[in-house]
């Protein structure tokens, strides 16, 4: 399926293909106080339609995760990384996506402190 996500003002958006069957909730430092579902799908699989100049970068720990925040309005609708494997993936925020629901997934915790 075709997904369209954005942060909260508009100014950022973009597009993820993939079936999304579970979502993520991390209790690491960042995750635990933003609140996102995260579902992570191949980089290849994900657009940035708009919105890139718009975009600030935050990382931590061992910097391997490119948390993209909209400057405007604070809204964390993706990150950007590497899987374990070294694979380009998308970290994409399950709130950030639009007529989602979140009722029909699963919720998986992930030990983000013990990384």
């Amino acid at each position: 399926m075709q997904y369209r996500g954005s942060c909260h003002c508009g100014r950022v958006a973009y597009e993820v293909e993939g079936e999304i069957s579970e979502a993520f909730s991390c209790n690491c430092s960042l995750c635990s106080r933003r609140g996102g579902l995260l579902w992570f799908a191949p980089r290849e699989k994900f657009t940035l339609l708009k919105g890139e100049s718009c975009l600030t970068t935050y990382t931590f720990n061992k910097h391997s995760i490119q948390h993209q925040f909209c400057q405007h309005c604070g809204i964390q609708s993706f990150a950007l990384g590497k899987d374990p494997r070294g694979n380009l993936m998308a970290a994409i925020n399950l709130r950030s996506l639009e007529n989602f629901d979140l009722e029909k997934v699963s919720v998986k915790h992930i030990d983000g402190k013990a990384f």
